[in-house]
């Protein structure tokens, strides 16, 4: 009697346990998988506990509490994000992702919150002389693989051609090391992060403050096919921008409001 009892008490459980998480607003908490690389400063980046922390991160877990789920932080090589996302293995990227065309054919976006562009990064002093793209010509150069900066590069065949070497990194912390080495003359990446960088370390690093490619927007980015749960998530993002919290977490990274919002 008494196994007869807990086989039905565990079948009641999964039963119930089944019936949960089956939509955002439906009163149990569902889990969603956000890939990030976890070593962009200030977008996602581990502290010095090892706790993940960082800009979007804030603004994720502050849409989850609202929404009612919950997100979980997957880190993943950023140039897999496709096969990742389309695979089902992340539901969500978000991460400092820029709208770009090639991206368009595996990711729903989200509206642009904040902009971005791709500059030079070099090592305090500027040693290499370099004060614009055409200076980067017989320079060893590096940036992060799956970027925006990469892609540009490889299209831009005869810019290429010019470097003395181009190298691509799995995540701009290892990026970075390299720059401070020698290993590489210059980085090309993201103005959002760079700047971050060079705040954090003013000794080592110094901005080159010109545009490589064009200037560019960051959104959310989901599946193609979740429309309901992009729709749910940029409701919920709008809320925070006009309530004034998502200033309060630009302030806190940036210290200042970077955030846009098209209405």
């Amino acid at each position: 009697m008494k196994k007869i009892f807990l086989a039905m008490l565990f079948l009641l459980m999964m039963i119930f346990t089944g019936c949960g998480g089956e939509s955002l607003n439906g009163g149990n908490e569902k889990t969603y998988v956000i890939g990030l690389d976890d070593e962009y400063k200030p977008m996602g980046f581990h502290d010095e506990k090892g706790e993940l922390v960082g800009f979007d991160i804030d603004l994720a877990n502050e849409a989850a509490k609202r929404l009612g789920v919950k997100f979980e932080f997957k880190p993943i090589n950023w140039k897999d994000k496709e096969r990742e996302l389309t695979s089902g293995k992340i539901d969500i990227i978000w991460n400092g992702l820029d709208i770009a065309p090639e991206r368009k054919g595996y990711i729903l976006y989200s509206k642009p919150y904040m902009d971005n562009r791709q500059i030079i990064l070099v090592t305090k002093g500027n040693t290499q002389g370099i004060t614009s793209e055409t200076d980067l010509a017989g320079k060893k150069i590096g940036t992060q693989a799956g970027s925006t900066s990469e892609t540009y590069i490889d299209q831009n065949t005869a810019f290429k051609d010019s470097l003395a070497e181009f190298r691509t990194y799995g995540n701009y912390k290892t990026a970075l090391k390299d720059l401070e080495k020698g290993v590489v003359d210059a980085l090309v990446c993201d103005e959002i992060l760079s700047r971050y960088e060079v705040g954090q370390n003013p000794d080592k690093f110094e901005i080159i403050d010109v545009t490589i490619g064009s200037a560019t927007e960051i959104a959310i980015g989901f599946r193609k096919d979740e429309i309901e749960l992009r729709d749910e998530v940029q409701k919920i993002f709008d809320e925070m921008v006009t309530d004034g919290t998502a200033k309060k977490i630009s302030e806190k990274w940036f210290k200042a409001d970077m955030i846009k919002f098209d209405r």
